[in-house]
């Protein structure tokens, strides 16, 4: 194969580069191979590299606009028209112009970088509200840059002291942590606007979860139900961190059966790991003994809820004849096994977060409330709860 120069193919004031592939003398040329070259000519077909040097000069000819109207477009920084908008993103686009983010953050003293602190990643609803975070920062031209606390704490007052002191974010969303005031302090010192979600932060606009509520509504179910041995696996003590959502789960939980006139029963109660097989586990205690066994269990997650369902299954019992089960979280899988859950849209809690903070990012925008904005949830009944013996 020999290859000719690069030749050259003039769209919009912008130049194109192209190369074109000849065979050589000694092979004889593919089909159409000479019909390629010539459509390539004529410019009806173009197999091409676009070239690197593409200028906001060349985008604001193309656009018909200022090159401050395109930088103003492109950076989201300053006032420009949702028309004007537009048309310099099609101009961009079609010339293969890119922002340099060097160059932007330069200019607008910004780096287009928020930080996420999660304490863990290997929980499905902590995932799902990084997942939401992301979607929300790529649509509004934004990275994200991640920070897992599972190193304890030594790794969570590096990455307060450090990392995020970097100036290399420009917002932090903080998930389901329990900031101190020092931690909350070095932030705000820094002119970094701060979102949390979960429980409330002094001082800081949080996207706040009743976990109370949330426990209240299931276990309210099952005594609309005409449940009254109603079995709780919550977290144990050791995952009670920061918000102290196992805690306060098993509090809603208490709550909806005292004001039925039920006595909360402690060896109903079976502590867990948030996950299948610590539901698992959990479940098999509680319904192995075929002596007053409950009749439905609130789980704190759909995947404690997935495992005792199992559990359930291999006890020889019934869903929900013999024991109805109900999660919270509505877990990806939740409607595979038609379980009863509490929605609390975890993917939606990120968005809005996102949302709240590239809001504050923009040019004349006030400091941001520190009032809590409390997040829906909702009760979605499925197949795993029913009235005892149905």
């Amino acid at each position: 194969m020999r290859t000719r120069p690069y030749e050259e193919h003039v769209t919009g004031g912008a130049r194109i580069e192209y190369k074109v592939f000849v065979p050589s003398k000694k092979s004889a040329p593919a089909p159409g191979t000479d019909r390629l070259v010539d459509k390539i000519r004529e410019g009806l077909f173009v197999t091409y590299l676009r070239n690197p040097m593409v200028g906001i000069d060349e985008v604001a000819r193309h656009a018909g606009v200022s090159t401050a109207t395109v930088s103003r477009a492109l950076s989201g920084n300053g006032h420009v028209s949702p028309s004007t908008r537009l048309k310099v993103e099609a101009s961009a686009d079609e010339l293969g112009y890119v922002v340099s983010s060097t160059a932007s953050s330069l200019a607008s003293g910004r780096m287009k970088n928020i930080g996420v602190v999660v304490p863990f990643l290997n929980r499905w609803f902590f995932s799902s509200v990084v997942e939401g975070a992301q979607k929300a920062l790529l649509r509004g031209g934004y990275d994200l840059t991640l920070y897992s606390l599972t190193g304890g704490e030594a790794e969570r007052r590096s990455v307060f002291e450090h990392f995020l002191l970097r100036q290399r974010v420009d917002a932090v969303i903080a998930i389901s942590l329990e900031l101190t005031e020092d931690e909350v302090a070095r932030l705000h010192a820094l002119q970094k606007p701060l979102v949390g979600i979960g429980g409330p932060i002094e001082g800081v606009r949080t996207l706040t979860v009743d976990d109370v509520a949330i426990a209240r509504l299931a276990t309210e179910h099952l005594l609309a139900l005409g449940h009254t041995r109603i079995a709780h696996i919550g977290g144990n003590k050791d995952l009670d961190l920061d918000f102290h959502l196992p805690t306060n789960r098993r509090v809603g939980y208490e709550q909806a059966l005292a004001e039925a006139g039920v006595v909360p029963d402690p060896a109903l109660f079976q502590a867990a790991d948030f996950t299948m097989g610590g539901g698992y586990q959990a479940a098999k205690q509680l319904l192995g003994s075929p002596y007053d066994r409950p009749t439905a269990i609130v789980a704190a997650s759909d995947e404690m809820a997935i495992g005792s369902i199992l559990a359930a299954r291999d006890l020889g019992l019934v869903v929900p004849r013999d024991v109805s089960v109900i999660g919270v979280d509505d877990y990806d899988l939740a409607e595979f096994f038609g379980l009863t859950t509490i929605a609390q849209f975890p993917q939606g809690q990120g968005e809005k977060a996102v949302e709240i903070l590239l809001d504050r990012l923009r040019p004349g925008q006030n400091r941001l409330s520190s009032l809590n904005t409390p997040m829906p949830f909702e009760l979605v009944v499925r197949s795993t709860t029913a009235r005892p013996g149905e």
